[in-house]
């Protein structure tokens, strides 16, 4: 499963519009909102870099599920039935590859807050802050792994930006919670990606993360893993 692992990382490393859209656009997307718009609050700079970090490691996770699906399209999912690998073995495979390709996105915009907008936080809460927001990228790996699995490539591609853009507006990466309706507000405080934010806004004030953002996170990480499994379940009959 190793070898496995290594090779869907090089071949999703590899792709340039990968890098372009879930490292380039993130980082652009951060410097523009916090050097344009007028906002020159540290406090402002820090969280939106946290928002927009969170954002990258979204779409990096989702496009785990575009890769799965173009897979099951080319035949390779049916090759590796064949293979030693047990199903349990493929699907956790694809699950770490999604856990390393979410790093590039977190690490360039941290690098950008850092060295650009000159963020400054401790040596520790760079790492706690890269490691948190890593760590709860893992729902959004199995909702792509779902995607993936249970629609065609072109369907899950619109399938991904759908839920990539919906989860980033609605739960507060792009633009403060605290602009929403009351009743928008209420709302963005249980989706995964308001919580998942939060947990790395937390680590970077130096708070330990609130055990309701961990709550809504562990329930959202059953769920999307649970519709991965009934996805894969239903792939293998298929493919």
């Amino acid at each position: 499963m190793t070898a496995y692992v290594r090779l869907e990382v090089r071949r999703t490393l590899r792709d340039t519009g990968f890098a372009i859209g879930t490292v380039a656009v993130p980082v652009m997307m951060y410097l523009l909102f916090t050097n344009l718009a007028g906002q020159d609050e540290d406090a402002w700079k820090t969280a939106s870099m946290v928002g927009m970090a969170a954002y990258g490691a979204l779409g990096a996770a989702l496009s785990i599920g575009t890769g799965v699906a173009e897979d099951k399209g080319t035949g390779w999912l049916r090759q590796l039935r064949i293979t030693p690998m047990s199903p349990r073995q493929v699907v956790t495979g694809r699950a770490l590859t999604g856990s390393v390709v979410v790093l590039p996105a977190i690490v360039g915009v941290l690098l950008a807050g850092g060295l650009v907008n000159g963020v400054r936080l401790a040596a520790w809460e760079w790492a706690a802050v890269a490691l948190t927001l890593w760590l709860g990228s893992l729902p959004f790996t199995l909702l792509g792994l779902g995607n993936g699995y249970r629609l065609t490539a072109q369907t899950t591609g619109v399938a991904n930006i759908a839920c990539n853009l919906g989860l980033a507006v609605l739960g507060g990466l792009w633009f403060p919670v605290s602009l929403f309706p009351g009743w928008l507000r209420s709302l963005s405080a249980y989706t995964p990606t308001n919580r998942f934010a939060e947990l790395g806004v937390s680590v970077s004030g130096g708070h330990a993360p609130g055990a309701a953002a961990l709550a809504v996170i562990a329930a959202w990480a059953a769920l999307f893993g649970a519709y991965a499994a009934v996805s894969y379940r239903r792939s293998a009959r298929t493919v």
